[in-house]
Parts: C-alpha cells; structure tokens; sequence
C-alpha cells in the first residue's frame, strides 16, 4: 500500500502530489480558472523535469483546481498598466527551452490530462500536449484566440491539425470555437468523457495500468511516436530496432517473458 507525499513546488499556485508511481500535478488558481502566473511557470517546468528523470515515477496527472482546467496565461497579471511609459524593448531572441510547453512535448512518461472544465489558450496548448486526455461532462476547449487578438503561442496551431486534422483545426480555430466534452471525443481531442465525480478516479485507473507496464518500452514507445511523426517509416523502423535490442537485455524483458509463459501479471522495475 502506498502513501501520498507531497512535492514541494515553491508556489502555492502549483500543487504536486506524489502517490507510489503517479505524480498528480494540480494548477491551483481557482479564482483565476487557474490562468497561469508567473511564479507557476518556472514551478512547472521544474516538476515535469524532475518527474521526467526520477525512475520512481512512471505516469503524470495533469489536472485543475475548481471548475476551470486553465483559462491561458494570465493576461490580467502580464497586461500593460495605463499610465505607465513603456521604453521600446530591446531585440531577444525567444528562448523556450525551459518552458512548460516545450518540457511536455520533451517528456518521456507518459502524461495523462483529467481536463475538469475549460482549457483556453495556453491551457488548452497544455492540454493537447499530454499523451491521453480523460474529461469530465464539464470539460471543453476555448479556441477563442482570433476573438483576442492573440494566437496559439504554445503550439496549437502544429498540435491541434495533427490531432483532428487540417480543416476541422482551421475550422475550430479560425472561427473561434468552443467545443465541448462530447464533441471533443466525437472528434478525438479526448480519449473518454466520465461524469465530473469520477474524473480523477478514472484519470488515476489509467494511470496505474500504464504504470504497471514496462517503464523503459512504455517510454521509448512514447519517445518513438513523438519522433515518427518527423520520420520516414524506413527510419522510425530502423529507429525502433536499435531501441529493441537494448529492451531486450533487460531484466524486465526476461520478467516479461516468464509472466507470459507462468500467465500471471508481470512485474517489471525499470531495470
């Protein structure tokens, strides 16, 4: 039986619980639909990076606090302030390296999304980032961006044509769309909608059932997928062999092995 442990993030705004081999990541701005701050930025970037290396973890939740999943960057906190003499910026190059975004797509465990309500923006680039996504009745995607005067600043436009195809994306987007739980899973944008009180029942069902698998074939499987979509099916073949004969001296690909022929459930360590 394990116990729940609580991850220290450096931000209230950012909840982080660790139960055995599941990492729960919670955004906590309730009053805001959890809209990200600028402390939580750093806070999560930091926690997906230590997941990602600890070998204890195998699986990550992605969820919010109340009724919102998360309304975007917080345009309220990073607004221009009237009043205030802006001097021109200096030219900088982006470096988004160390942001949330770019240490999701980089993850290797598996990330599974319990989208609580409405995902908008930066949420919603979040969102589309993990692995598999579970919502509940109330869960839906604000592609509200043209009605801003903004756009998918953390990879909407490359995700969600990928995901739902080029004209249903063009459609959601360039119209500015709301859609909801069930008409995200008619499109394929969530794997599963379940009644709000067994969201996180559900989320966490599906995370033990991965993190019972093989943490290595897990991972480089995910590794693969997200590298196939740049390759050719010669390449991604010749890819996925090198990754084999490395699984295959594992201690986890024997234990695999006399799991299938003793037909019990395997257990594997990551080793």
């Amino acid at each position: 039986m394990t116990t729940t442990e609580d991850i220290e993030t450096g931000t209230e705004e950012l909840l982080a619980e660790r139960d055995g081999p599941l990492l729960t990541i919670t955004l906590n701005r309730p009053e805001r639909l959890n809209a990200i701050s600028g402390p939580m930025l750093s806070a999560f970037s930091r926690v997906l990076d230590e997941a990602n290396q600890n070998p204890d973890i195998r699986v990550v939740i992605l969820t919010g606090a109340g009724r919102g999943f998360c309304s975007g960057l917080d345009l309220v906190e990073n607004a221009p302030r009237e009043g205030v003499e802006r001097r021109p910026a200096q030219f900088k190059l982006i470096d988004l390296a160390a942001s949330p975004p770019m240490a999701l797509y980089k993850m290797d465990k598996p990330v599974i999304c319990a989208l609580n309500g409405a995902a908008a923006g930066y949420g919603m680039d979040l969102a589309l980032l993990c692995d598999i996504r579970i919502a509940s009745e109330h869960g839906k995607f604000a592609a509200v961006v043209t009605k801003r005067n903004v756009v998918p600043e953390s990879g909407g436009t490359w995700l969600l044509p990928r995901l739902i195809g080029y004209g249903k994306a063009a459609e959601t987007f360039l119209r500015g769309l709301t859609v909801g739980a069930e008409e995200s899973l008619a499109l394929g944008l969530v794997n599963k909608v379940v009644p709000a009180d067994e969201l996180m029942a559900t989320a966490r069902q599906w995370a033990h059932e991965l993190a019972q698998n093989s943490p290595a074939s897990v991972q480089v499987t995910k590794r693969m997928m997200r590298l196939g979509e740049h390759q050719t099916f010669e390449a991604a073949v010749d890819h996925l062999m090198v990754h084999l004969r490395a699984l295959m001296q594992m201690e986890d690909f024997k234990e695999g092995v006399h799991a299938f022929l003793d037909q019990r459930p395997p257990h594997f360590e990551g080793r």
